[in-house]
């Protein structure tokens, strides 16, 4: 149970970032980190789904749908809010899920060999 705690506060807590920092207007200025847009936007969509797929990996099943549908909602709810929503974006969010699911997938497999 703590372990579910666990994954659920921790996605919860990415999820939340993630939505301030893609629904709220841009700044406008330079970027502050060395990363474009689309990176950012994998490094974030894979962060989302790493506690479940570290700690849960079966549940990888429900929760990268889910992952990719909340992306998806941002960018039709982002040019309400002032910014852009890109088919691009999307992509680089499943980019980010996809990657995040065989990083678990590695883990996985070194843990039973192990």
């Amino acid at each position: 149970m703590v372990r579910a705690g666990l994954i659920i506060t921790a996605t919860l807590a990415i999820a939340a970032y993630i939505a301030r920092e893609t629904l709220t207007p841009s700044s406008g200025g330079p970027p502050t980190l060395p990363f474009t847009d689309k990176q950012l936007h994998a490094m974030a969509f894979g962060l989302l789904l790493l506690p479940t797929a570290l700690l849960a990996p079966r549940a990888m099943l429900v929760a990268a749908p889910l992952a990719l549908i909340y992306g998806g909602i941002i960018e039709v709810i982002q040019p309400y809010v002032g910014r852009t929503g890109e088919w691009a974006d999307l992509l680089a969010d499943g980019v980010g899920i996809a990657a995040a699911c065989v990083l678990a997938l590695i883990v996985v497999a070194l843990r039973r060999k192990a």
